[in-house]
């Protein structure tokens, strides 16, 4: 498949605002057309990192949580950041955090942005295996109930809206397509 040329041109960034995770910025542009505009960017920080934790019984274990920006709770895959360490140890750290679980086994699944026609924002989605349980630590901006159960049920509510966290989503449906085959290669 060929690469197009960027027909954006970007005239000047002006930051809006800045905090630890996110920077806003301005864009003046001129368009493809070749007319000036603006574009709005939320530029990430961190890149993001699901990780579904699948044991030797098929069960899955699901992170419950009020979130905050959508004044809802919401049912999600074990998710955090990565900032300034590997994607894979970002992986093992937030599941440690989120769900007191430490893997064996790590398969890389794919990586995705998020939502690209606002956002930079990358994810990395990871399989987790070989799994032992300890002792959560969530941060104090959590507070967390954790479910297991079935992936193929989880799966399924992915599939019916129950889950509705995109990178939680895309991760559990990248599994029911991809990993049968993985074990084939």
């Amino acid at each position: 498949m060929e690469q197009e040329v960027n027909p954006w041109k970007t005239t000047q960034i002006t930051k809006a605002y800045e905090n630890a995770w996110i920077r806003l910025e301005h864009h003046d542009v001129t368009k493809p057309n070749g007319e000036p505009g603006i574009y709005g960017k939320v530029h990430f920080k961190n890149q993001a990192i699901a990780i579904l934790p699948i044991d030797n019984e098929g069960n899955t274990y699901l992170v419950g949580q009020y979130r905050y920006t959508i004044d809802t709770y919401s049912w999600e895959l074990p998710e955090g950041g990565c900032q300034d360490e590997s994607t894979l140890d970002a992986a093992k750290r937030e599941l440690k955090e989120e769900t007191g679980i430490l893997a064996s086994q790590w398969t890389k699944l794919g990586e995705n942005y998020l939502s690209n026609s606002v956002t930079d924002e990358k994810a990395i989605m990871y399989l987790a295996e070989g799994l032992e349980f300890t002792e959560s630590a969530p941060e104090d901006t959590e507070k967390l109930q954790i479910k297991k159960i079935p992936v193929q049920e989880a799966i399924q509510m992915a599939l019916n809206g129950e889950i509705k966290d995109i990178l939680s989503i895309t991760t559990l449906l990248t599994y029911a397509l991809k990993v049968p085959r993985l074990h084939l290669l």
